[in-house]
């Protein structure tokens, strides 16, 4: 294994202007990685020879190789990265709108994309209905492992570094379990010299660490976030989610509650609609009471089966059950469309996979 450097992205503009000199480099070293997607630093052409050397000999540019990819009929991609300790973490880019074009053939609007990233080889939680629970944790990944998810898939789609892309961490690991890191990427990705992907246009996905969506309201980082629910009361929770144990229903709403919400946003629930356990009226009845006093947005999302699960996918007469039941009752509710179901869309799945055949 070749020498493992920090990456470039791992630090903010501030940061590197402490280390590079002169510091009005450093905006042109972001401009080469951020909008050129550059993968050395031969590469980039108005910095002197000598400096490059110096950065080539402390940092790689991106800390990433794609090792694997699979492409579905619906547009969805997902890669499986190798990381510079041979770990493998995976991302998936998603088609959220297509491209619509007038009479005349002009763009009126441009596809839409959101890219879900990963925030730790592997994960703590341990959630039965999840393949990445199966490899246990290995370890968080750095700011720089985080960002250049976004960079290599945006440059493996040839998509512009100021097209918008929405960003959801909900890929493998907690997100608020790497929370410095964490936090730290979200700001790289704000800054305007880079990809400049505004706060409201990142949502953090967790599943449910009550202390630290406190501690993530407190940073104020102006960030979407999404909980993963799952269950309307602790004991099909903790059957799903073992975390639940220290971080139950009740304290999780309480957080969601404190955590500041732009007025015009609603909190996202992700609801995993698992056929037999949480698809019944019941659980719909429970939920909308769960939810009172707070302006929420639940989506449905299909349970999609893997080898050796025991959780089956709901029925189509369910889902919509459940959410005419949520609509009826005031509460904003959306089926999420099964993106990539012909491929290995699922967390942990094409690491799985690719893994299986190694043997």
């Amino acid at each position: 294994m070749s020498e493992i450097k920090p990456s470039i992205m791992d630090y903010t503009q501030e940061e590197l202007k402490k280390i590079i000199k002169p510091a009005f480099r450093v905006k042109q070293i972001f401009g080469w990685v951020y909008h050129h997607y550059v993968e050395s630093f031969k590469e980039m052409k108005n910095i002197p020879k000598a400096l490059q050397e110096e950065l080539e000999e402390k940092f790689v540019v991106n800390p990433l190789k794609i090792l694997n990819k699979e492409i579905s009929s619906d547009g969805t991609i997902k890669y499986l990265f190798a990381l510079q300790d041979g770990k493998t973490v995976e991302s998936v880019w998603l088609k959220m709108k297509d491209e619509k074009r007038d009479a005349e053939g002009k763009i009126v609007h441009e596809a839409k994309y959101s890219i879900c990233v990963s925030t730790q080889v592997g994960c703590k939680v341990g959630c039965s209905f999840c393949l990445t629970a199966k490899g246990g944790f290995t370890r968080d990944l750095t700011p720089g492992e985080i960002v250049a998810q976004v960079v290599s898939l945006k440059k493996d789609n040839a998509h512009a570094h100021n097209r918008v892309t929405n960003i959801v961490y909900m890929g493998m690991g907690e997100p608020l379990d790497n929370l410095d890191n964490l936090a730290k990427a979200i700001e790289i990705f704000k800054d305007q010299d880079g990809l400049a992907i505004s706060a409201k246009r990142q949502t953090v996905s967790t599943s449910g660490l009550s202390t630290k969506i406190d501690k993530l309201g407190q940073m104020d980082l102006g960030v979407h976030i999404a909980i993963s629910l799952h269950a309307v009361d602790d004991e099909l929770r903790t059957e799903l989610i073992p975390m639940n144990k220290a971080h139950n229903i009740n304290s999780i709403i309480e957080a969601v509650k404190r955590y500041p919400i732009d007025t015009r946003k609603r909190v996202m629930f992700e609801y995993l609609v698992i056929k037999d356990k949480n698809d019944d009226l019941g659980s719909a009845k429970k939920l909308v009471k769960l939810l009172s006093g707070i302006k929420a947005k639940v989506n449905l999302i299909y349970f999609n089966p893997y080898p050796g699960t025991e959780y089956k996918r709901p029925s189509k007469e369910d889902m919509h059950r459940f959410q005419e039941y949520l609509t009826k009752h005031g509460v904003l509710c959306t089926i999420r469309d099964s993106k990539g179901i012909d491929i290995s869309a699922a967390c942990g799945q094409l690491k799985e996979k690719t893994e299986m055949e190694k043997q």
